[in-house]
């Protein structure tokens, strides 16, 4: 069974930081692309940053120089920098696990808040 459980969301003021977790198992973690999605109130759900197996990165443009993904392999666990976080990037944030295979695979965690004040 897959799971992808993500952590470290909550509430904090405009210009702060916070590192979002995704811990995954029941899937070659490894061998996977990575992505943080986000859904705000009356939005649709956006890509706002993804991580290769290889390790390339992609941003959305407007996270890039604030956010940082990167993963560890051995902990099955990627993670979200979020810094000089903004009140537009308040939104539930979702983990992503993608693997292009003959038929795609597509895993989704139930998602963290994030809160941003201002």
């Amino acid at each position: 069974q897959v799971q992808l459980v993500e952590s470290g969301g909550g509430l904090v003021q405009a210009g702060g930081s916070l590192r979002l977790s995704c811990a995954a198992s029941g899937i070659i973690f490894s061998i996977y692309t990575m992505g943080w999605y986000r859904q705000a109130p009356g939005k649709e759900r956006e890509l706002v940053a993804a991580i290769t197996s290889g390790g390339t990165t992609n941003y959305a443009d407007s996270v890039k120089g604030r956010f940082t993904i990167f993963r560890d392999n051995a902990k099955n666990t990627v993670y979200l920098q979020m810094d000089s976080l903004k009140p537009e990037d308040t939104a539930v944030y979702y983990c992503n696990a993608h693997f292009a295979g003959t038929d795609d695979m597509y895993y989704w965690g139930k998602g963290t808040l994030v809160t941003v004040s201002s």
